[in-house]
């Protein structure tokens, strides 16, 4: 049987500031160990790591894919208040996986990430819908993980909400918006999924398969798992920290 080509298009490296735990030269190192021709940097809220990155991929002849995992306000970017809940008793920042295409979409993520340290810094550096308006072109989106906003409202049963907000990214970004899906043994993931699949084909959107990948090796899980209880101010033997098995979230 042929193989089947995969490329991580979500994957976190040490620039996801104590969230992720890869770093550049082990990855590569991986890449060329596995044949993997391509690879996406997805951090969260920043590009810091994009030109390091860029030279090292191509270095390495693997086709660098550049990202960014962008943090989202409940509602205006502007906005600065209240930050635990918004109305519908979610937390106030969601995420929201974007991806470039070509130079104009590079040069609108970098609009995006600046713009939210700039005008929307508050806990996080956020965006807003009328940003992602404004800054689409050349870059491709997603549904995203159990903390993106569609998902948010599947899980709570909000499925209306979860529909509107799908066909508002797919007007924002035509052609070019994916609902993703994840199975990382987590049962919330089940659920979306399922629904995620109801939306493909109601709403004739394609479906994208990633990894939400933090760290390189399964022996890092322990380094990272420590490295989220500092992220998170937390005790390693805490049974409700946050944690990536799927047993506890915030």
């Amino acid at each position: 049987m042929a193989r089947v080509p995969f490329t991580h298009l979500h994957l976190h490296t040490q620039y996801s500031l104590l969230d992720g735990a890869i770093k550049h030269d082990p990855l590569f190192e991986r890449l060329a160990a596995i044949g993997q021709e391509a690879i996406a940097m997805t951090d969260h809220g920043n590009l810091f790591g994009a030109v390091e990155f860029y030279e090292k991929a191509r270095a390495a002849k693997v086709k660098p894919i550049l990202g960014c995992e962008t943090y989202v306000a409940a509602g205006s970017r502007f906005d600065k208040e209240a930050r635990e809940r918004d109305s519908g008793g979610f937390d106030a920042i969601s995420h929201q996986l974007l991806i470039a295409m070509d130079d104009t979409g590079y040069r609108n993520l970098m609009q995006l990430v600046s713009k939210a340290y700039l005008e929307g810094f508050y806990y996080k550096p956020r965006i807003d819908l009328d940003l992602l308006r404004k800054h689409s072109e050349g870059l491709i989106a997603t549904s995203g993980c159990l903390s993106s906003l569609v998902s948010r409202r599947i899980l709570s049963g909000q499925l209306d909400d979860a529909w509107r907000l799908a066909e508002e990214f797919s007007r924002i970004f035509p052609g070019r918006y994916y609902l993703e899906l994840q199975r990382h043994g987590i049962p919330d993931q089940d659920r979306v999924n399922a629904e995620l699949l109801k939306m493909s084909a109601d709403l004739r959107l394609p479906l994208l398969a990633t990894n939400d990948a933090h760290y390189l090796e399964a022996c890092d899980h322990a380094h990272h798992d420590a490295l989220l209880c500092i992220g998170t101010a937390a005790n390693i033997d805490d049974p409700q920290r946050f944690r990536f098995d799927g047993r506890a979230s915030t």
